[in-house]
C-alpha cells in the first residue's frame, strides 16, 4: 500500500502560502555549480532534441524533464542536477522540442503526453553510454510525460530505467485545465499562453501554408489547444487531446517504482490529480501529498541551498536502485 501517510516536507512563514511557494523559486532562486554540455540528437523524423549533460563518469543517471514552456536551465532542473551530481550520479536535462532556445524544425512540437521523444532519447543514451541505472524525474508537464511513458510502455520500459519521481503533476489534464482557468491562476495562465502564442506566431511564418493565426490569438488553454495543439498533433479537439494524454489513465500499467509528489495547496491541480485510491492498491505507485509546496515549489533551506524536492527525489532513487542510506 504505497500511500505515504506523512510527508517530511515542512514549510515555514510565508511559504505556507501556495502562491508564494510557487512564485519565489521561479523568480529568485539561483543555482550555481552546474555546467551543462549540450548534445544534439537527430530524431527519426528529421527534427532534433537538445540534451544538456552534467556528467561525472557515473554508471547511474538522473534524466530530468521540465514543465510547460520551461527548459533545462530552470532552477528546479539545475537544482536537481546539482544535488544528484554531488552524490555521485550523472544528470541530464531533457529539453522538449522547441524549448532549448532554438525553434525545432517541424510544425509539430511537444505536448503534455508526448512520450515518443523521451523513448527515443533513452534508446540513444543507453546505446551510447551504457548506464546501469536510470531514474526519470519530471516536473509538472514533464511529470505527466514520465508517468504516461511508464504506464503505456509497461514491461517494455528498458530494464535500466529503475524508477521515476514526478512532482506537481496535472495527471488529469482536463480537470487541471479547469483549475488553471480560475481567477487565482490568471497570472500563470497569462504567462503560459503568451509564451505559447509567441511560438506559434514564429511557426506561422515558417509554415504559412499549414498554419493560419486567428484574431484575436487564444486567451486560454481550451482555445490554444483546440486551435493548435490538437490538430497539429493528430487529436480531434482540445478535449480529445486532454483525455488521451492524461497520465491518470495510464497509472495502472506502471511496472517500475514511481513516486508522485503533489502538494495539497497546488492551485494548478484538481482533486482527481491526487490518485490516493489507486496508490493504495498499486504495488509500485507511491503517492506523497505534502500539506504545503505550491506548484513545483517545495522551498526549503537544506545544506548547500538544496530544496526538499531534490533530497526527496534522491532518497527515492537511492532506495530503488538498491543503495539506500
Amino acid at each position: 500500500m504505497p500511500l505515504i501517510q506523512k510527508s517530511t516536507y515542512r514549510a515555514f512563514g510565508l511559504f505556507r502560502h501556495g502562491h508564494v511557494n510557487t512564485i519565489y523559486p521561479a523568480l529568485f532562486r539561483k543555482v550555481a555549480g552546474v555546467h551543462f554540455e549540450r548534445q544534439r540528437v537527430t530524431t527519426p523524423d528529421g527534427d532534433f532534441l537538445d540534451l544538456d549533460w552534467s556528467a561525472r563518469g557515473s554508471r547511474r543517471l538522473a534524466v530530468i524533464l521540465h514543465g510547460l514552456e520551461g527548459n533545462a536551465s530552470r532552477p528546479y532542473v539545475r537544482g536537481m542536477a546539482r544535488y544528484f551530481n554531488q552524490r555521485g550520479w550523472d544528470a541530464l536535462g531533457f529539453n522538449f522540442r522547441g524549448c532549448s532556445g532554438e525553434p525545432n524544425r517541424k510544425l509539430r512540437s511537444y505536448h503534455v503526453g508526448e512520450t515518443g521523444d523521451l523513448n527515443f532519447a533513452l534508446s540513444v543514451i543507453l546505446d551510447e553510454r551504457g548506464y546501469e541505472s536510470v531514474a526519470l524525474i519530471g516536473f509538472s508537464l514533464g511529470g505527466n510525460v514520465v508517468l504516461k511513458y511508464l504506464g503505456e510502455a509497461g514491461d517494455q520500459v528498458p530494464p535500466e530505467v529503475r524508477c521515476a519521481i514526478a512532482f506537481s503533476v496535472p495527471c488529469d489534464v482536463m480537470s487541471a485545465n479547469r483549475e488553471i482557468d480560475k481567477w487565482q491562476n490568471w497570472l500563470y495562465r497569462h504567462r503560459f499562453i503568451a509564451s505559447l502564442n509567441d511560438k506559434v506566431k514564429e511557426k506561422a511564418i515558417r509554415f504559412p501554408e499549414q498554419l493560419t493565426l486567428p484574431r484575436p490569438m487564444p486567451r486560454d488553454f481550451r482555445e490554444f489547444d483546440g486551435r493548435f495543439t490538437a490538430p497539429i498533433h493528430g487529436f480531434r479537439d482540445a478535449e480529445d487531446y486532454w483525455t488521451r494524454n492524461s497520465s491518470l489513465r495510464f497509472l495502472p500499467g506502471i511496472r517500475r517504482p514511481a513516486l508522485l509528489v503533489s502538494a495539497r495547496d497546488d492551485s494548478f491541480l484538481s482533486p482527481s490529480c491526487y490518485p490516493s485510491g489507486l496508490a493504495e492498491e498499486h504495488p509500485r505507485l507511491f503517492l506523497e501529498v505534502p500539506r504545503w509546496g505550491g506548484h513545483v515549489g517545495f522551498v526549503s533551506s537544506g545544506p548547500g541551498g538544496a530544496y526538499w524536492s531534490e533530497r526527496r527525489a534522491w532518497q527515492f532513487a537511492e532506495e530503488m536502485t538498491g543503495k539506500a542510506v
